[in-house]
């Protein structure tokens, strides 16, 4: 089984052909896509995507890149949004302090812990972003004890370890296939194999020998045969397990 846990297929770069696309998955081999949201208008557009099709599921959440608008009344739409059925986390969340034009990390702060509260009290998981952030956001844990993911996990080997001791999963995506991502071969090396979760962040981060095309659900074969040369285990067999985790994960 192949399912892909991080997809965004509302991107404008899907406007040409996301219908036909997204109605071909299953023939093509996808079984499961979850496609987050990063604000309420691409949140409403997850949700109505996960009501068109089987195999498609939705978060709903306000990215840090996106929270410079925030106000309260946001979260009252995105807790009407999660209780539509097939929404089975709050995301895409978290911190991001790459970018210096993204919004102030105080602000970014008060709309993540207003996610987590949401999450906590609807018992939603969470598919958090971390960029950048890895002390606050491991604070934030701490504190909140969410279930739910790492979305295209970037932090050691170490750090890893201890995520996995809280009960997290962590996603892996195209990236990982990278010439230099060695951080990511050993963190793959080191954790449990029932933690670990395949991704696309489609269209973005196309894997070897994809890689600058735009990225789509179907391309995660080639992520699971790099992370079977790591596991000592066939593609097939790494999307099995991966798919399992993340139905465990988010509770389908």
């Amino acid at each position: 089984m192949l399912f892909d846990t991080h997809a965004h297929y509302d991107d404008e770069a899907f406007d040409p052909d996301r219908e036909l696309l997204l109605e071909s998955l299953p023939q093509r081999g996808v079984a499961l896509v979850l496609n987050p949201g990063c604000d309420l208008d691409s949140s409403r557009k997850a949700v109505s995507y996960a009501a068109a099709y089987p195999h498609v599921y939705a978060a709903v959440g306000i990215h840090p890149e996106n929270c410079a608008g925030f106000v309260p009344a946001d979260i009252d739409v995105l807790r009407e949004l999660a209780r539509q059925p097939k929404v089975a986390a709050i995301g895409e969340i978290g911190l991001d302090y790459y970018w210096a034009e993204n919004p102030p990390r105080e602000l970014q702060q008060q709309v993540l812990r207003a996610q987590l509260a949401l999450a906590r009290a609807l018992r939603l998981p969470v598919i958090f972003h971390d960029r950048e952030a890895h002390a606050e956001m491991y604070e934030l844990l701490r504190k909140y004890k969410p279930r739910g993911a790492l979305h295209c996990y970037s932090g050691s080997a170490d750090d890893a370890a201890w995520l996995v001791e809280q009960g997290m999963y962590l996603g892996f995506g195209g990236a990982v296939t990278y010439k230099g991502a060695k951080r990511a071969a050993r963190v793959l090396a080191a954790i449990p194999h029932d933690r670990a979760l395949l991704e696309t962040d489609c269209p973005y981060m196309a894997p070897e020998p994809v890689r600058g095309t735009r990225n789509d659900s179907r391309n995660i074969v080639h992520v699971a045969a790099y992370i079977g040369t790591l596991w000592d285990m066939d593609a097939q067999a790494v999307l099995d397990q991966t798919a399992e985790n993340a139905r465990r994960c988010f509770g389908l």
